[in-house]
């Protein structure tokens, strides 16, 4: 037996390294002890001192994104599920991550759907207290279900980036001076001020928005649990506003019917002649009030990528898990675009991807939010940031997914499912290649879903042989569009 002890737990990086380790040495899941705690069992031997028969194989890009979120689970056994999948996705099983039927895909997805759900309500419910003596100095105190901080800490750096703040929890605390955030230990709850002069005001600012006509304890419960309250100062308002709640209804019914106003959003668009910075495109884009969809979103997703990218791939708008993360292509569709660029020969760490709408417009159904396609003004309003992100990033080549994206970059008329996988050439010459979208394979039924996802495949190892100087030349476009 081999023993593994990882500090922290939920640390990426020693994780990855004993696992590395492990691979390398040819052990098998079930040779390791991967407690954490004591000295393991008798006779066992520490991981590092195992000898290397073999490199270290590759493994799908989409792998490490899971393995981050599973490692912040408190259950104890996930750092051997994880090395279980890696063992089984490096001997004969490369698909794995796509079966999310097979019971070790489903633990995780369970590990990472609750760690992605604790770094949601993070957001939602930390709350700054003043520093006293300090000026513009906040901490807050949160309890997590698991070991999120180091997931959750970089939303707040970007949120307010302007003042200096801490959170602590009991077992991590981050802490941001306004220039660089570090990451240390735990705290305790009597480090944090149980009040400032800002929450008699936040009080009163939560009692105005509440409204009693759609008030539903259920719900309210559900998605924001009784465990929380305790440090949220609008949760004392609470009990006086439900019992309040029918009184207040009553009224508002007995009052005079009051026209509703149009409200029209002052619109914000790109600049084409301000700066040439991808950081502060990306800043403007989350200030974006062109169209209505940034009212119900949780944030604009802008693109990710080197400024220097050879390929700039472009989606349709962002889904659920993207609208929380405010990253494109970080859901079940990001994950197989993952592995198709893996088959296809492509990298997707050098690749710039954003899209064609930045914000996630959606319905409820029941607790869900299901995605809804952009219409044609909220797609023309968000033109102007595609644009300016081309601009800046000047691609060897663009890649389209999906028929919002393509009708962004070679304009209205476009028919994706004639023209995919054929280059083409944008307004400014750019080679284009339009195919489909992932989450269009994932929709498809069972038995013509593996030919679906084998055509995407395909059409992306064009663009795979394009950047290895295979084409499009400027004859071969023509040759393309001619037909």
């Amino acid at each position: 037996m081999w023993r593994a002890r990882l500090d922290p737990p939920w640390a990426l990086a020693g994780w990855r390294d004993a696992a590395r380790t492990a691979l390398r040495a040819g052990v098998p899941p079930e040779a390791i002890d991967w407690d954490a705690r004591g000295d393991g069992l008798l006779g066992s031997t520490p991981l590092a001192e195992a000898p290397p028969l073999q490199d270290a194989p590759s493994v799908p890009g989409g792998f490490i994104a899971l393995a981050e979120a599973v490692l912040a689970h408190r259950d104890p056994h996930r750092h051997a599920l994880l090395y279980r999948l890696l063992w089984r996705l490096t001997r004969g099983e490369p698909g794995l991550l796509a079966h999310d039927t097979d019971p070790d895909m489903r633990r995780a997805r369970q590990l990472e759907k609750a760690v992605r759900r604790d770094v949601h309500k993070m957001h939602a419910f930390v709350r700054f207290r003043e520093v006293p003596g300090e000026a513009n100095a906040f901490v807050a105190w949160y309890e997590p279900d698991h070991f999120i901080v180091d997931l959750a800490a970089p939303f707040f750096m970007r949120r307010f980036a302007g003042m200096r703040w801490a959170i602590l929890t009991p077992d991590r605390r981050a802490v941001w001076d306004g220039q660089a955030m570090t990451l240390g230990e735990g705290g305790d709850r009597d480090d944090v001020p149980t009040g400032d002069a800002g929450e008699a005001l936040w009080r009163r600012y939560y009692a105005s928005i509440f409204n009693p006509a759609r008030l539903n304890t259920k719900a309210m419960r559900a998605e924001m649990p009784a465990r929380f309250w305790k440090h949220l100062p609008e949760a004392r308002e609470l009990p006086q506003l439900v019992r309040g709640a029918s009184a207040r209804v009553d009224a508002m019914v007995a009052r005079a019917p009051v026209p509703p106003r149009r409200i029209i959003p002052a619109p914000v668009v790109p600049d084409p002649s301000a700066g040439g910075d991808l950081d502060a495109l990306r800043a403007a884009v989350r200030g974006c009030r062109a169209c209505p969809l940034w009212r119900p979103a949780t944030q604009a997703v802008a693109g990710v990528g080197p400024r220097d990218s050879r390929i700039v791939v472009v989606g349709e708008q962002p889904g659920d898990e993207e609208d929380l993360r405010g990253e494109p292509f970080t859901g079940p569709a990001g994950r197989l675009l993952d592995r198709a660029f893996a088959d296809a020969g492509l990298d997707r760490a050098s690749a710039y991807l954003t899209n064609a709408v930045k914000h996630f417009k959606f319905e409820l159904r029941g607790k869900r939010r299901l995605h809804v396609r952009a219409n044609a003004a909220e797609q023309s309003a968000c033109r102007g940031w595609l644009e300016r992100e081309l601009a800046l990033v000047r691609p060897e080549r663009i890649v389209c997914l999906g028929a919002t994206a393509a009708t962004a970059v070679m304009g209205r008329g476009f028919a994706l499912m004639r023209e995919r996988g054929r280059w083409h050439r944008a307004a400014d010459g750019t080679p284009v290649l339009a195919t489909v979208h992932p989450a269009w394979v994932l929709r498809q039924p069972v038995g013509q879903s593996e030919d679906a996802y084998a055509s995407l495949v395909a059409d992306l190892a064009r663009v795979a042989a394009a950047l290895a100087g295979d084409g499009p030349t400027a004859a071969s476009v023509a040759t393309d569009v001619a037909g």
